[in-house]
């Protein structure tokens, strides 16, 4: 049975000081759309807002756009429209580009491939395909309007979200060679996992 969202007018307690405070936070009249069937869980809609404050709308080891781009990848990846539309309309007002926007989504479809090829390697328990060509067409890793950083600060995100355990290993890797620090990248896998709840319990509501 899907879960409605809790219009700001039925909002009360707990639900309602959190309102207050998203639209303190996004400075607007009203509570973003995505927000508001998280109303429906308190205690959750709490955690969300200071989690998502802390790793995602405020900068810290890396900068607000960069984890916007990270989020939208994660909506896109996890391909929950209003959670889409919501990051494409922050990332917009940090100045990503059109173009941008169709590159973190390029990213996010090279990510599945690579994934799914290196994850069947580790899957298969055998050895028997590791001197085997992959085959595959990766150009979009290279071909985009991002800096080789952020690049790398997707491509772990969503290869965590696959559970491509050597993925996840081999952009750390090239990550830290690129110069992040270690706060960085956990800083990405923090942002992403705040991203990741607020859509998987979208994805519930509406189930």
């Amino acid at each position: 049975m899907p879960i409605p969202a809790l219009p700001e007018s039925e909002a009360a307690d707990k639900a309602a000081q959190t309102y207050d405070r998203l639209k303190e936070m996004f400075g607007t009249e009203t509570v973003p759309a995505p927000f508001l069937t998280l109303g429906r869980a308190p205690a959750l809609l709490g955690d969300f807002y200071m989690n998502f404050k802390k790793f995602v709308w405020k900068a810290g080891k890396l900068d607000r756009r960069t984890k916007l781009l990270i989020a939208l990848s994660v909506a896109l990846k996890e391909a929950s429209s209003v959670w889409t539309e919501f990051y494409t309309g922050l990332a917009r007002e940090e100045g990503v580009t059109e173009e941008e926007i169709t590159d973190v989504a390029a990213l996010v479809a090279t990510n599945a491939t690579y994934n799914t090829f290196f994850k069947f390697r580790t899957l298969s328990g055998t050895d028997l395909f590791d001197g085997l060509p992959v085959g595959l067409r990766a150009h979009a890793f290279q071909a985009t309007a991002f800096d080789e950083k952020t690049v790398e600060l997707i491509n772990t995100a969503i290869s965590d979200l696959n559970a491509c355990e050597p993925c996840v290993a081999g952009h750390v890797k090239k990550a830290r060679a690129l110069g992040l620090e270690p706060e960085a990248i956990l800083e990405a896998i923090q942002a992403t996992a705040v991203v990741y709840s607020g859509v998987q319990f979208t994805k519930s509501a509406n189930a």
